[in-house]
């Protein structure tokens, strides 16, 4: 009674089912390995902010790249900033995720150290856009003189990494993008690869708004995404073989009735039988 799977019907039925098992299987490791990288990540953020704070040149130097491992890491760095080639970075957000506006990077130039007299990138953190985006906006003076600042160590912001388009002919000294090289060309001296965020001291008012340091409490969804894709995969040949009953027992119900039928037909009268055999 299970001849019926060799239809063409049940043949398509099983052969798509048969290929949509290992593609759940997949998508459901695929949602695992995402958790896992979720997973190391936090640990890693949450490894480097609480780690102690080291120099600046310890982790990084001009035209270096920073390394994974590094990001995040609290560094110090002792010099004077360079307002007059303070920009702005356009199109951030502020801590509440909503609301548009600019990051304020300044150079500071180092008075210490192995890289005395290189400057490194620091984003003193979010003001508000303003109405007019044309030109550069009001940003809160960065401290005069000597300053130590503290603060978690970014990588380069790239196109590729940020998904950011950089956009050209914008006005003059606001950048869509944080990156030390480009900064280097406009400051005539070395810069520091990445930027430091900073975190200390607090500025006057609390402008600008410093960045909140990164979520890495929460893992995502994707453990869940993960259990549902190998649930729907354990689906298919339950749902397949309760679908074969299904039809056996239809079948089987079927030609039960067509055989009923058969045998509460009424006979032919014997009468008729024996006249029309004379």
């Amino acid at each position: 009674m299970y001849r019926f799977l060799l239809s063409r019907q049940w043949v398509i039925l099983t052969l798509v089912g048969l290929v949509l098992i290992p593609v759940m299987i997949k998508l459901g490791f695929w949602q695992f390995h995402r958790h896992e990288h979720r997973v190391a990540q936090n640990q890693l953020i949450s490894d480097n902010l609480h780690a102690r704070p080291v120099p600046v040149t310890d982790l990084t130097a001009p035209g270096r790249q920073l390394p994974r491992d590094d990001m995040w890491r609290r560094v110090t760095a002792t010099g004077t900033y360079d307002t007059e080639h303070e920009v702005v970075v356009r199109q951030r957000t502020a801590a509440d995720e909503q609301t548009i506006g600019y990051y304020v990077l300044t150079p500071l130039v180092l008075d210490q150290g192995p890289r005395k007299g290189a400057a490194v990138l620091v984003n003193r953190g979010w003001i508000a856009a303003g109405n007019d985006l044309t030109r550069f906006p009001e940003v809160p003076a960065a401290p005069k003189g000597r300053v130590t600042v503290t603060g978690r160590m970014m990588a380069d912001e790239t196109t590729e990494g940020s998904g950011i388009k950089d956009k050209r002919g914008l006005p003059e000294r606001q950048v869509m993008l944080i990156n030390s090289e480009r900064q280097a060309a406009a400051l005539h001296r070395p810069v520091l690869g990445g930027y430091i965020e900073q975190t200390a001291p607090k500025p006057p008012g609390g402008k600008p708004e410093q960045v909140p340091e990164p979520d890495h409490d929460s893992i995502g969804p994707h453990m869940a995404y993960a259990v549902q894709w190998w649930l729907f995969a354990a689906a298919v040949p339950v749902g397949w073989f309760v679908l074969a009953r299904r039809e056996r027992r239809d079948r089987l119900a079927a030609a039960a009735g067509g055989a009923d039928t058969a045998e509460s037909a009424p006979a032919e009268p014997l009468s008729r039988t024996v006249a029309s055999t004379e």
